[in-house]
């Protein structure tokens, strides 16, 4: 069930939307007076949504002002360290990935899965097993072709990710990364919606590189988080540095010519901090690429600077997520007494 009746044109706002019956594309729609007189009703799906994300303890987004600045190579390498780690129980993290980069998905191709389909059962869709404890869930799956161009506007993608929401069986899961497309969209602003009205959401990362170029776009990010009352856990500071897969000398691929993220973060208070200054590294690009960086992650130690610095930043959000629930339980246990 989505809010864009079946009969609707293709630009039409929704029927929950405050323009509904109102835009240029609602003339001569056969739901236009019925949608610009009706009284806003609540979305049923948001009950559905809350359900669903029960399961789901932590729910981060991750974002980026621009294109190009390895955001969703982040996600993923992120989610397989996340995967790796333990939580206080002493068993693996059960981490999630979805991807509502509706017009260029990648996730399927990272993480080396892009010739499986979902599957539909009672309990919803199934998210496509990376590994025992790590899925995934793109619409890479539901198109024939990975050639096939998805042309669709506002209205077709917001209906496509409240269905993941609501639809997808994802089980018990630790955290759910959800790769974002660049900029501030469509898809931004209707998952950010949909999970503040249906439940919690931990908050956002994001990623850029040195450049100021970069940096420029992710002070819109920070604006748009600010508005949406998003709570950002940090920034990630991608390909900071190079790391020659010869001789392992380090250089700065990006000069940052205004001091960087860190710079940025400085400039901008509202307690931004850099999580992670992540170096660029061939070889972790090319698993990326080939779909196996599972066995990238497995097979390197610490020693390694760009396992490294994964696990640093994988275990600094760990922790950060753990820090706010005890400070919400803490609340919640302080306005129960003060009630008594």
């Amino acid at each position: 069930m989505t809010d864009v009746p079946e009969n609707a044109p293709e630009s039409c706002p929704g029927t929950q939307s405050e323009k509904a019956g109102k835009t240029s594309a609602c003339a001569g729609c056969p739901n236009q007076k019925a949608c610009s007189t009706g009284v806003p009703q609540i979305d049923p799906d948001i009950d559905l949504i809350k359900e669903r994300m029960a399961f789901v303890r932590h729910k981060i987004l991750v974002l980026s002002g621009k294109g190009g600045v390895g955001k969703s190579s982040v996600t993923t390498s992120l989610a397989y360290v996340m995967s790796n780690l333990s939580g206080n129980d002493g068993k693996p993290l059960n981490v999630g990935v979805l991807d509502i980069d509706i017009c260029g998905p990648s996730q399927a191709r990272m993480f080396g899965c892009e010739n499986e389909s979902v599957h539909s059962s009672e309990e919803g869709w199934a998210p496509v097993f990376v590994k025992d404890n790590l899925f995934v869930m793109s619409i890479s799956f539901l198109v024939e072709s990975r050639n096939d161009a998805i042309i669709w506007r506002g209205p077709r993608k917001n209906a496509l990710i409240k269905q993941f929401l609501r639809d997808v069986d994802w089980g018990n899961v630790d955290f759910l990364l959800i790769d974002t497309p660049p900029g501030t969209s469509d898809e931004h602003i209707s998952v950010v919606q949909l999970l503040l009205q249906s439940s919690q959401l931990d908050g956002a990362l994001i990623v850029t590189t040195p450049q100021e170029i970069s940096l420029l776009d992710v002070r819109k990010e920070v604006n748009f988080c600010i508005k949406t009352k998003v709570s950002i856990l940090g920034v990630i500071e991608n390909m900071a540095e190079f790391i020659c897969p010869n001789c392992s000398t380090h250089s700065q691929l990006f000069p940052s010519t205004t001091g960087g993220a860190l710079g940025m973060c400085k400039e901008l208070g509202e307690g931004l901090e850099v999580l992670a200054s992540l170096p660029l590294d061939p070889k972790l690009g090319k698993s990326l690429d080939m779909g196996n960086a599972g066995k990238f992650f497995e097979k390197l130690e610490d020693s390694v600077i760009v396992h490294k610095e994964f696990k640093k930043l994988a275990e600094t959000i760990l922790k950060k997520c753990k820090e706010e629930e005890v400070k919400e339980e803490n609340d919640r246990l302080e306005e129960n007494g003060t009630g008594n």
